[in-house]
C-alpha cells in the first residue's frame, strides 16, 4: 500500500490545470469585456432618449398653460417646467427648436443656425444628430436672460437691445456638459407665445 504523503502523481497536473483554469477565466473575461463594449453604446443611447422624451413631454404638457406678458413688470409667471438630464461626455448638445449646427462639422458658431420649431435635436461628438419632434402646434424656444429687475425676460438683439430677435432667430441651446436641471418658461412677447429658458 502506498504512502499518501509520498504520493506525487497528481501533484504533477496541478500546475497544467492551474494554467488551462486562469487562460478559461481570461477567456471569459475577455468576452464578457467584448459585451459590454458593444452594449454600452445601446444602453447609453437608450438612456439619453428615455431622458429626451421626459423633457418634451414636459414641454409639451405647458404649452396651453398661462404664458406670462413679458413687458408687464408685474406679470404673475408663466407656466414652467424643470427639465433634468444627466447626458454622457460623448453628446456635444442638445437644442431646442433650432440646429446650431447644420453643417456638421462641431462648430456652433461658425454658420447661421438652422430654425426647426416643435424640434429637440441632439448631437453626439462624432458628429451624428438625433432630433425629437414635438407633435401639435408650434412652439417657439427663446433664451431668457434676468434684466436689471431680476426678472426673466427673452434675449434680446446685442446690436440693439430695444429690438427683439425675430421668430427666425429663436431657439435654445445647451452646450457639454448637457447635465443639471434646465427651467424653462411659458411667457408671451408681441403676441407670440415662447417657451423662455431662465439659463
Amino acid at each position: 500500500m502506498r504512502n499518501l504523503a509520498s504520493d506525487t502523481t497528481a501533484a504533477d497536473t496541478i500546475p497544467l490545470k492551474l494554467v488551462v483554469y486562469l487562460s478559461l477565466l481570461a477567456a471569459v473575461l475577455i468576452i464578457a469585456f467584448q459585451a459590454w463594449h458593444n452594449a454600452s453604446p445601446v444602453l447609453e443611447e437608450a438612456q439619453i432618449k428615455s431622458q429626451v422624451e421626459a423633457a418634451s413631454l414636459s414641454i409639451r404638457s405647458i404649452q396651453e398653460g398661462y404664458a406670462r406678458d413679458s413687458a408687464e413688470s408685474h406679470s404673475p409667471e408663466g407656466t414652467m417646467c424643470t427639465l433634468k438630464f444627466s447626458f454622457p461626455s460623448s453628446v456635444r448638445y442638445i437644442s431646442f427648436g433650432m440646429d446650431p449646427d447644420p453643417e456638421c462639422n462641431g462648430q456652433l458658431y461658425d454658420s447661421e443656425w438652422v430654425l426647426e420649431n416643435n424640434t429637440i435635436i441632439y448631437q453626439y461628438k462624432n458628429g451624428v444628430k438625433k432630433r425629437l419632434f414635438l407633435a401639435g402646434k408650434p412652439i417657439h424656444f427663446i433664451k431668457g436672460e434676468q434684466n436689471s429687475k431680476g426678472v426673466w425676460v427673452p434675449w434680446e438683439s446685442r446690436e440693439n437691445i430695444l429690438t427683439p430677435l425675430s421668430p427666425e432667430k429663436t431657439g435654445v441651446v445647451i452646450e457639454y456638459p448637457v447635465s443639471g436641471e434646465f427651467l424653462f418658461e411659458l411667457v408671451m412677447q408681441n403676441g407670440i407665445r415662447y417657451t423662455m429658458s431662465h439659463f
